[in-house]
C-alpha cells in the first residue's frame, strides 16, 4: 500500500509541474495558457504560433509573451508559417 501513496503523491507533483510550466520542451504539441496571465516575460527569442481567439494566428517572441496576450488562447514552438 505504500507504493499507491507514493505514485500519489508523484501524481500530484506532476501536475502541480503542469500548472505551473505550461511549456514542455521540445513538444510542437499546442500549449494553453493559464490564468492568471503572465504581468512579466523574460526577452528571450524562442519563436511561438499562437492561436488568437479569433482563430488567426500570430508569432510571438516566446510563449510567456503569447500567453501575456489576452487575445491568445494556446501556442505552438515556430514561428507561424514554418
Amino acid at each position: 500500500m505504500k507504493w499507491h501513496a507514493s505514485l500519489s503523491a508523484v501524481a500530484v507533483l506532476l501536475a502541480s509541474c503542469a500548472s505551473s510550466a505550461p511549456k514542455i520542451a521540445g513538444s510542437l504539441s499546442e500549449q494553453v495558457c493559464q490564468e492568471p496571465r503572465p504581468q512579466v516575460c523574460t526577452m528571450e527569442y524562442n519563436p511561438v504560433c499562437a492561436r488568437l481567439e479569433d482563430g488567426l494566428h500570430e508569432t510571438y517572441s516566446n510563449g510567456c509573451s503569447a500567453c501575456a496576450d489576452s487575445r491568445v488562447v494556446a501556442w505552438q514552438e515556430r514561428a507561424c508559417g514554418e
